[in-house]
Parts: structure tokens; C-alpha cells; sequence
């Protein structure tokens, strides 16, 4: 079961490989480029200009230089440290993810650079994945790099989900929130995107730096308040939210703005590919596959006892599907950080499964981030059986301990229970596939 949850795994991972759906959904005929949805002469275009972020920057940035060759007249890439490939042109930079760094605020202010200088005939593509919110840290005025960081780290250690963070790194950053599109006016804008949320929200992939933004100042008052993290901010982030709740700074760009004549965005990858494929290799391998959802949210923990429950009762009715089953769920969960431990949201998500699926016979799950890193650590998530828990306590360890230290990264690297692929460059948020055969 543990090879057939990998094999799963990895092709729903193969189905969003960035270059692969760039080459899908973007392509030349003759001087024509058809990408987005638009229509390009390219015999009228003066220059076209490339930059890309993300986890999948690279990929997907390498298949557009072929698609458009040596018409490219520059290429900016930035990639979370790691991630990085040969590239046939242009400049390839590392930042840190999910916390910003010196180099993701250099590669930023390249990004804008780059954004400013393209002018009325030309021709901006931004290649966009998850992760870019991080790696394009470029402070908003009266904002440092240090500021930006704080910012994350207390949103992260909330367990604030990605709509809320992005929110609120829209408003402090001169990229996010439809600002890029601002700045690389008046060219025409084309955007091509992994999306990383649920929901495939343009104003939330990446914190939209092409899409109209929705959210306010007031309400990431409102978000942070709710959080309790507001007095916990730096001095200069809670000032630039007030001043901005009081109209005294600009918003964001908003719906109907007409900067966003010129744009054209398209998503070529999503969390519903990876899980569609993914059912079909369990289909292959004699499984009943269902697709439960692709908006999984909430607490890690809380989520996995509740596809735990899901496959038992799978396992001993039938409901909602027959062994022998794959049930796949897809979506992004968060963790409130209690503990000193180590780990991420998938490993939390495994650690839980397996003490809720304690002693219960052939039903088997992975809980895994489609990127291959699951927090700050090596591993993409983690394997979770019956018996995960008993063989743990044979060892003298206590998993509610682990658990309750968000420690589930040290507990699963004991046991032998971690997944470890190394980057996919690729990120469509995480799945969890569990399976249930009684033969």
C-alpha cells in the first residue's frame, strides 16, 4: 500500500508539471501568439519581456523561451533556494521561502525594475507558481525587509490561511494586489499560473500581483485584530495599515480599474489536474477512486481525523465508497503553532490520521505537498497505517506528545514514515490520498 500511495501521489504531481502545461496552453503559429485567451501579432510587438516567480518559475519560464525562442529580448527568474535548473537565457535568482530574505527583496526590486522599463508596444509575460509572495518581498514605503518577515512569521505561527496572508502582504509590498500590472504599464500583460489556492483565486495566487485586489486596508485590520496579532506587529506595519484604513495611503488597485485593459491571465495547473490524475493511476492499480474535494481547509489536525474517519467508514460500510478504494482530497490546512517542534501541515495531517486510525486494518494514508517540501524541512509529508502508532510505542515514543509539540517531523523520520521526493518544481497545494482494501 505505501507503493501504491507513492505511485499515486507522484502522478498527480506529474500531471501539473509546469512545463508540460505551459506547452499546452501557450503556443506560436507563424508571427501569432496564442496565450490566455488573447491573440498576439507578434510582427507588431517591439519587444517581449519575461520574469517569473515561484516554486515552478523555472520550468515553466524555460518552456516559454522555447515556445518563443529568440524573441525574448530579456528573462528574469526567481526560484526558492533549491529550486533552481539551466535556463537557455536570461538571469536565474534564489530567495528564501516561506520567509523573505535579502535576495528575494533584490530579486523584487530586478522584478520591478524590469517591470518599469517596458513600454506601449511591448509585450510583459509573468510566469507565476506559489511561493512568489515570498520570494518577491519588495517593502512597501516606510517598510523594511525585517518588517515584512515579522509580518509572515506571526501569520504563519497563527495558522492563517493563504487568503489572509496574501491579503495583507498585498498591502505591504509594491508588487502583490494587482501593483506589478500597475507598474509594467502601458505594455500588454500576459499572465500564465500554477495556482496554489483554493479556489484558484487570480488575486490570491501569489498575492495577485496582475489581479485586481479585493481586499482592503480595513480589512486587514480586521484580519489581524481577529488574530490577535495586531499589537504583536512592528510599529511601522500597524501605522501603514491605519493610515491606509484612513485613506491617507493609496489602495490597492481594485475590480473595473481600467490598468487592467491590457492584462490577460490564465491558470494551466491546479490542484483538480493533480487529483484527477492521480485517480486515474489508482483506477490503474485496482482501486475505486473518489475525489471527496480540492478545498480541504482548516486545522491539519482536525482535517485528518476527519478523512480517517471517511476511509474507516469506507473500510467497514462502504460508504462512501466500496474497497477496494482510493479516496483523494486536495486543499491546503494550516497548523497553529504550539510547540518547539519540527514539521509541516501534511505531517501534522499524517501524525493525526494515524493516531485516529489506530488498530484499523487495511486502510493506509499519505498526506504530502505537491511541491516536495512540507515546511522547513526535507520531506514532502508523510505515511500514516494502522499500526503507525503501535510500532511508535514499541520504540518508547509518545505520539500525542509529538502531536501536541508540532513535533510530527521527528516522529515520522524514527519510524521511517516520511516521504521524501526533493523539490517537484511544481505546487498545487497538497493532497492526501488514503486507501482502503480489505483483501
Amino acid at each position: 500500500m505505501r507503493d501504491h500511495l507513492r505511485a499515486i501521489f507522484e502522478a498527480g504531481v506529474a500531471a501539473v508539471d509546469p512545463a508540460a502545461a505551459v506547452r499546452r496552453n501557450v503556443r506560436i503559429e507563424g508571427d501569432t501568439l496564442y496565450a490566455a485567451g488573447g491573440i498576439y501579432d507578434l510582427g507588431k510587438v517591439d519587444r517581449i519581456y519575461l520574469a517569473a516567480a515561484g516554486k515552478g518559475a523555472a520550468p515553466m519560464a524555460r518552456a516559454l523561451m522555447e515556445v518563443l525562442d529568440s524573441r525574448i529580448q530579456e528573462a528574469l527568474v526567481v526560484v526558492k533556494s533549491g529550486h533552481g535548473e539551466d535556463l537557455p537565457m536570461g538571469r536565474l535568482m534564489e530567495a528564501s521561502h516561506p520567509m523573505p530574505d535579502a535576495s528575494g527583496q533584490q530579486a523584487s526590486e530586478a522584478v520591478l525594475e524590469m517591470a518599469g522599463r517596458v513600454g506601449a508596444g511591448d509585450l510583459f509575460l509573468f510566469a507565476l507558481t506559489g511561493g512568489a509572495s515570498a520570494l518577491l518581498p519588495a517593502p512597501a514605503p516606510g517598510l523594511d525587509l525585517e518588517d515584512l518577515r515579522t509580518a509572515t512569521n506571526l501569520l504563519l505561527e497563527c495558522g492563517a490561511p493563504i487568503e489572509h496572508m496574501n491579503a495583507v502582504r498585498s498591502h505591504l509590498t509594491r508588487i502583490g494586489g494587482g501593483q506589478l500590472a500597475r507598474a509594467a504599464l502601458p505594455a500588454q500583460i500576459v499572465g500564465v499560473l500554477v495556482s496554489d489556492v483554493v479556489g484558484d483565486d487570480l488575486s490570491v495566487i501569489g498575492s495577485g500581483p496582475l489581479a485586481p485586489n479585493r481586499s482592503t486596508f480595513r480589512q486587514c485590520v480586521d484580519i489581524l485584530n481577529g488574530y490577535k496579532v495586531m499589537d504583536r506587529m512592528p510599529q511601522a506595519v500597524r501605522e501603514r495599515l491605519r493610515e491606509g484604513e484612513a485613506g491617507r495611503v493609496p489602495e490597492t488597485p481594485k475590480p473595473g480599474d481600467p490598468l487592467f485593459a491590457n492584462v490577460r491571465q490564465q491558470i494551466v495547473a491546479s490542484n483538480a489536474v493533480a487529483l484527477d490524475a492521480a485517480a486515474a493511476k489508482a483506477e490503474e492499480l485496482g482501486y475505486r477512486p473518489l475525489v471527496l474535494t480540492t478545498k480541504l481547509t482548516g486545522e491539519a489536525r482536525e482535517a485528518a481525523r476527519f478523512l480517517a474517519c471517511v476511509a474507516q467508514e469506507a473500510s467497514e460500510t462502504g460508504r462512501p465508497a466500496a474497497p477496494p478504494a482510493c479516496l483523494l482530497a486536495g486543499g491546503e490546512t494550516t497548523v497553529r503553532v504550539r510547540g518547539s517542534g519540527l514539521g509541516g501541515r501534511n505531517q501534522e495531517m499524517a501524525l493525526s490520521a494515524a493516531m485516529a486510525l489506530e488498530g484499523v486494518r487495511g486502510v493506509a494514508m499519505l498526506c504530502a505537498g505537491t511541491d516536495g517540501t512540507d515546511g522547513p524541512t526535507d520531506a514532502a509529508g508523510a505515511f500514516a497505517f494502522g499500526d503507525t502508532v503501535a510500532k511508535a510505542r514499541a520504540s518508547g515514543m509518545d505520539p500525542g506528545r509529538y502531536l501536541e509539540n508540532n513535533d510530527a517531523y521527528h516522529f515520522f523520520d524514527e519510524i521511517d514514515g516520511l516521504l521524501r521526493t526533493g523539490p517537484t518544481r511544481t505546487n498545487v497545494m497538497d493532497m492526501a490520498v488514503a486507501l482502503v482494501d480489505n483483501r
